[in-house]
């Protein structure tokens, strides 16, 4: 499983050194995280997300363009043509570079259950999945959601693990890397609870994560 550490603003840096593989960088104003920052220049091992909730097309471009984001996680009802559009609008801009083309994670929210036909019309227009838990704000709730929900997920993309997973979660985790359902787990998301505050991130405890759960 790869790491992923979303909500970067005050110590982009520090984190980097520990290599996770994705950097998620908020463009959603109302968030505490929010990002209007210069990214620093990170190895190249090192992928930078940028997380929207619902922007215009345009606006999602810009960013890309302007941050050099290799990826773009959806947290709003971005429809499967949406979907479908930023794929392909990015896609012909990087054959034109030669560039690697975007991947898109469109975000699923779940509560105590989720009915994962509302899949199929994503399976074709984005790379991955994340799974994240319901709540009042499009993600960083804190809370995690009943995993055992995901025994009936029906496809084989590749998907993000989130919502609420801290240094508490490091023994479920254990025990959900033996079941069948984590075979597709791409990546495991962290963000709040590894912060002393909102976009401040707690170097020792992600340490402390990466080497316990031994996410490689």
């Amino acid at each position: 499983m790869k790491l992923k550490v979303c909500g970067m603003k005050l110590n982009t840096l520090e984190v980097a050194t520990l290599d996770p593989d994705y950097l998620g960088f908020i463009f959603w104003e109302p968030s505490k995280r929010y990002f209007d920052g210069n990214i620093p220049k990170l190895p190249a091992s090192i992928k930078k997300v940028g997380v929207f909730v619902d922007a215009p097309l345009e606006e999602i471009r810009k960013k890309v363009k302007e941050y050099s984001l290799q990826a773009v996680q959806l947290h709003g009802k971005e429809s499967p043509e949406f979907c479908s559009d930023l794929k392909k609008s990015t896609s012909d801009r990087s054959k034109a570079l030669e560039e690697n083309s975007l991947e898109i994670i469109k975000v699923f929210s779940i509560k105590d259950d989720f009915d994962f036909s509302n899949l199929a019309p994503y399976e074709n227009v984005c790379d991955f999945f994340l799974f994240d838990t319901k709540g009042k704000l499009p993600g960083g709730n804190g809370f995690t959601f009943s995993w055992e929900v995901l025994k009936n997920y029906p496809s084989s993309k590749p998907y993000f693990l989130s919502g609420g997973i801290g240094l508490d979660e490091i023994e479920k985790i254990r025990e959900f890397q033996q079941r069948p359902e984590s075979k597709y787990c791409h990546a495991i998301d962290v963000n709040s609870k590894f912060e002393s505050e909102p976009g401040l991130k707690d170097i020792d405890k992600l340490k402390e994560f990466k080497k316990v759960v031994r996410i490689e």
